[in-house]
């Protein structure tokens, strides 16, 4: 019986913590206990306001949930006000260092992986975020009322198991290198979003309820649809831990959203934000000119990001029979007016 028992209680040694990272491919860039990440300024100075347009030429937005189908969430939410057990580098592609989790540890077959949370994690309400929240947060997302590209995106993840308050445990269908850090960047939020009277309203009908993250920022003044301000928040939980440091240095962000591209470039020239990227050649070489230009009052320069650059093309499949023959590929090469293309359709 007593040694029964002993087996029992190994069953529930707790494991020896010790990765502060999980890499996909070879070994973390950074070792445990590093202050910062290289590429940001931890001296950097706090303060200050940044307006800029979403990237994705959002016209509107109808709801502060940007996980559910229906509608359009508000810009920044998950950059600015939900954080992930994990989170990644601008230096490294599949390498993730402990945020909510202070340490993440996968099991030797592949078909799991356990993470331990930092008991100083909270949301914004104060509250600590504690593995019933993860679970939650993974539940919320695989149902039928969320956006189905999250089922697709876990369809993998068999389980979430809350182990204790800080410790949760991922079960994977199968083993595959890069669960560990799809579930590691899901987005965690408090079981206690969207209740009304202590009690829970589905997922889907969570619409305009102000979000309970952990990130660095909360909603601050919203035109409903229009604009929208974060502010930073002061008591932040993560503004000195080793991923945060240095990072997050604006007091204030706020998103402008504009009804096309037309207003929205006239917006930037007339000074009302104070970034835009250009996604479409003609418009970098045609619009992107004038007094203000001229004057200095706006600056155009590309900046090489030093990622693998996409391109554009027409690609043939030559292993069906028609495309065999390099003569017919010749001839739809010749067939492309290029030149007009390049005249009329870009710049």
């Amino acid at each position: 019986m007593r040694a029964w028992c002993l087996f029992l209680l190994s069953l529930w040694v707790a494991p020896a913590w010790a990765a502060h990272a999980y890499a996909q491919f070879g070994d973390a860039k950074y070792p445990p206990g590093f202050r910062h990440f290289e590429y940001v300024n931890p001296s950097a100075a706090k303060g200050g306001e940044m307006v800029l347009v979403p990237p994705s030429r959002l016209s509107s937005f109808d709801k502060y949930n940007p996980f559910t189908l229906k509608g359009n969430a508000a810009p920044g939410l998950n950059q600015l006000v939900f954080e992930s057990l994990l989170t990644g580098t601008l230096d490294e592609p599949t390498t993730a260092y402990g945020l909510l989790a202070e340490d993440v540890q996968v099991a030797k077959d592949g078909r799991s992986v356990v993470f331990r949370l930092r008991t100083q994690a909270q949301f914004s309400n104060g509250d600590p975020v504690e593995a019933a929240d993860v679970k939650h947060s993974f539940d919320s997302l695989v149902s039928k009322l969320a956006a189905p590209q999250f089922r697709t995106l876990y369809a993998e993840v068999a389980a979430a198991s809350v182990i204790d308050g800080h410790t949760i445990r991922f079960d994977f269908r199968r083993a595959n290198p890069e669960l560990p850090l799809i579930v590691g960047g899901m987005p965690v939020f408090s079981r206690k979003w969207g209740q009304e009277n202590g009690q829970p309203k589905p997922f889907d009908k969570i619409v305009t309820d102000i979000p309970i993250g952990s990130g660095p920022y909360r909603i601050g003044p919203v035109a409903f649809g229009r604009d929208i301000t974060y502010e930073r928040n002061p008591q932040y939980w993560a503004r000195d831990l080793n991923v945060r440091r240095g990072m997050f240095n604006f007091d204030r962000i706020t998103y402008r959203l504009y009804k096309d591209n037309t207003a929205q470039l006239e917006g930037f020239k007339a000074g009302e934000f104070d970034f835009i990227q250009a996604f479409i050649a003609r418009e970098w070489a045609r619009a992107y000119r004038g007094r203000a230009f001229d004057r200095g009052d706006l600056i155009k320069r590309e900046l090489t990001h030093g990622n693998a650059g996409d391109f554009q093309g027409f690609l043939i499949n030559t292993r069906l029979p028609k495309f065999k023959d390099v003569r017919v590929r010749e001839a739809i090469g010749l067939a492309m007016d290029f030149e007009w293309m390049n005249r009329q359709l870009f710049y």
